[in-house]
């Protein structure tokens, strides 16, 4: 019980770190260059504005309360605690604008949390192997490629809305991938640091996480409103995290009847609540310019 009392406030207080930089990156991101367009070069940009390397500031203060949270708590209450991040991230975006938040998009984030926490409750991933042969890598690195081909095909040939969410997709898969990844480093970590840079996993880690970031920003920037690329991307790291993990990991989730059933309704209720907010957030974020 004594742990409970640091892990939850401390889970807490790091969603609310990431919602803060999510919003603080939005809002950097929105007034650099012309907008609506993808450039690689975005970042270089960025750390010539001071809301942007706050936003940094932020997000560093959250994973080091995460860690708090994650060395108190079990994973299975952090994670969801954790997901209250894009409901943090909306207050915030709202109160950057010195506006009221709108009740509609408030409530496709609530449907967001409640549907993805409600998942990771009810799927209870069990802890699997730390190891993964090459010949397991290859088929999880061509369908990454395939997926992100076309992800960023449609962002390149398809602007507003569609542009910003493929390109939060494609975040998100790799941010889902590269949490996959990492929990490979870590065990070559664990055998020493000779041991991480002498195997492939912390490499492709960085390039992943390197990569997405880059997107992440673009999706930022040609997003019209924080909400829905943001709830793509906190919806996907986990879900694709899981499904690394239950596929190459020899993870399990829990499974029975009633167990599916509910995971399903969970499921379905965070699609809700990304249509909601693809609906009606860019026109919530237009009007209260």
């Amino acid at each position: 019980m004594g742990d409970l009392l640091i892990s939850v406030p401390a889970a807490v207080a790091a969603a609310a770190c990431f919602g803060l930089t999510g919003a603080l990156q939005h809002r950097a991101a929105r007034r650099t260059g012309e907008q609506g367009t993808i450039r690689i070069g975005l970042v270089g940009e960025l750390l010539r504005q001071p809301v942007w390397l706050g936003s940094l500031v932020a997000n560093g203060l959250g994973i080091a309360l995460q860690w708090l949270a994650l060395a108190t708590g079990p994973l299975i209450l952090v994670q969801p605690l954790l997901v209250t991040g894009l409901v943090f991230a909306v207050l915030f975006s709202a109160a950057l604008g010195k506006q009221r938040p709108d009740r509609v998009v408030l409530l496709g984030a609530g449907l967001c949390v409640a549907g993805l926490a409600g998942f990771l409750l009810i799927a209870s991933p069990q802890a699997g192997q730390d190891r993964m042969s090459a010949d397991e890598v290859w088929p999880l690195a061509g369908g990454l490629c395939v997926l992100l081909v076309l992800c960023l095909a449609v962002a390149f040939h398809r602007p507003g809305r569609t542009r910003a969410l493929a390109l939060a997709t494609a975040t998100g898969l790799l941010y889902g991938v590269t949490a996959g990844l990492a929990k490979l480093a870590t065990d070559d970590l664990r055998r020493g640091l000779w041991a991480a840079l002498t195997n492939w996993p912390l490499y492709l880690v960085v390039v992943c996480g390197l990569v997405g970031f880059v997107l992440n920003q673009n999706a930022f920037r040609v997003g019209v409103a924080l909400a829905p690329a943001l709830a793509v991307i906190v919806v996907l790291d986990p879900l694709v995290g899981i499904g690394i993990g239950a596929l190459w990991l020899g993870e399990q989730l829990r499974t029975g009847p009633w167990p599916i059933i509910g995971q399903v309704l969970a499921l379905a209720v965070l699609v809700v609540g990304v249509a909601v907010l693809s609906v009606r957030a860019p026109h919530a974020a237009r009007e209260q310019r």
